[in-house]
């Protein structure tokens, strides 16, 4: 695609990156065939083609965005599908951070939209806060009904509904030996939704890894990894907590070295993974960065060659999805299928497996329409395989899953713990 950025444009990082990303599109249109919002509302402008040429025209020519602009790039779930269809290698999601980076520095959100943000910006990624919302939204889930029926403060009504009805209890893992023969030490994402959702993953994984060989730990000041606040558009922020978490697992690297930095939650290890080029100007940081985004791996992927021990087969039909995270942020896919498999589960596969679920981090709270359809989309197609249980790797995708239906849905790695040793999944207990 032709540009006219000029050479002060093309000198900014930002900027320049987003230039060369726009180049590489040759216009082709494969993306608006596995584009979620492109399918459900056939809107060229809600295609990657029709977003491109959107941020095009608002960064080339340094133009406010539009309430129109900002609702088309709004609807891009950022699941990153485009990137795994295009034959070109436009690297959509670097664009589409930095378009959301320049709406967030000079767009003015009405009022409730702003706060609306701003909570789930203050909220989510602290541990501590999300709790507190938690109970809170218990006592306020009376009202969601009310608050559908007033379209501005409809995703108040969907934050309300995928609240859980308690936060669960969990202790942080500072850190746990190897048994048996020691394979290497990890250090392991603590994260920041996913422990307060759902703490028997992170003790899931514990369990695993350390009957596998490795020693885990957790290292000392690490925090939210920053995918949340990115795709908020708060790309200061998010940098401030990749650096954050840069420190403290390179402290852990240089005391007693680390073979991987493993990760449960697949939307936050495309963000790791990503570190060295978010840091890449920064000169106190970039070679660090590009160190830590090295050593992330998927739990997945760090298993695929582990040699897990053999268990007997499970009599579950297993229905896997895929989190778009994990398949085409991270294009991890084979891994998980093939370590279910040989745990003894029966797998199937759903129809349009590359479209995502409309979790999408905080999309399914800031679009609830369209994050419905696309979750109703996905179970109906899930649904075709008759599952005895619904397997997924990351725990947006669980929680958007589970707000439509009745099938248990579990974690990869505790159904791998199950089945190599560890306790029956809570999900299939009841």
């Amino acid at each position: 695609m032709q540009t006219f950025f000029s050479p002060e444009q093309r000198a900014d990082p930002s900027l320049g990156a987003s230039q060369q990303i726009i180049r590489k599109c040759v216009r082709c249109g494969f993306c608006t065939a596995t584009c979620p919002t492109y399918v459900l509302l056939g809107d060229e402008l809600d295609s990657p083609r029709g977003r491109i040429y959107l941020i095009k025209d608002m960064l080339e020519n340094d133009r406010t965005p539009t309430a129109e602009v900002v609702k088309h790039i709004d609807r891009c779930l950022s699941c990153l599908s485009c990137m795994t269809t295009c034959p070109s290698g436009v690297n959509y999601m670097h664009l589409i951070d930095n378009a959301r980076a320049y709406i967030e520095s000079r767009y003015q959100r009405p009022l409730l939209d702003r706060a609306l943000r701003a909570v789930l910006a203050w909220t989510l990624p602290h541990p501590r806060r999300f709790r507190i919302a938690i109970t809170l939204a218990r006592l306020a889930r009376p009202f969601a009904g009310l608050l559908e029926r007033l379209r501005p403060l409809k995703p108040l009504a969907a934050m309300l509904r995928l609240a859980p009805n308690r936060p669960r209890s969990s202790a942080k893992v500072a850190r746990a030996a190897a048994s048996g023969q020691r394979r290497g030490r990890v250090a392991l994402l603590q994260g920041c939704v996913e422990p307060v959702l759902r703490p028997s993953i992170q003790a899931a994984t514990v369990r695993l890894l350390t009957r596998v060989g490795y020693d885990v730990v957790a290292a000392k000041g690490e925090g939210c990894c920053g995918a949340l606040e990115l795709h908020l558009g708060r790309e200061h922020s998010a940098m401030d907590a990749a650096r954050r978490n840069v420190d403290a697992w390179i402290r852990e690297v240089e005391t007693s070295g680390l073979d991987a930095i493993v990760i449960t939650a697949a939307g936050c290890g495309t963000t790791i993974k990503d570190y060295g080029f978010m840091l890449r100007t920064d000169p106190a940081y970039a070679e660090k960065a590009a160190r830590v985004s090295a050593l992330a791996r998927d739990i997945t992927e760090l298993l695929e060659n582990a040699d897990l021990p053999k268990s007997a087969p499970k009599s579950l039909a297993v229905t896997y999805h895929a989190a778009c995270s994990l398949q085409h942020g991270q294009k991890v896919t084979a891994a998980p299928k093939k370590l279910l498999a040989a745990a003894g589960f029966t797998i199937r596969e759903a129809a349009e497996g590359h479209l995502c679920c409309g979790s999408a981090g905080t999309y399914n709270m800031l679009q609830p329409d369209i994050a419905t359809q696309l979750r109703d989309r996905k179970l109906k197609n899930i649904d075709v395989t008759k599952p005895d249980v619904i397997v997924t790797g990351n725990i947006g995708c669980a929680t958007q899953l589970a707000s439509g239906t009745n099938v248990p849905i579990v974690h990869t790695v505790e159904m791998l713990d199950w089945a190599t040793g560890g306790p029956k999944p809570d999900a299939l207990e009841r």
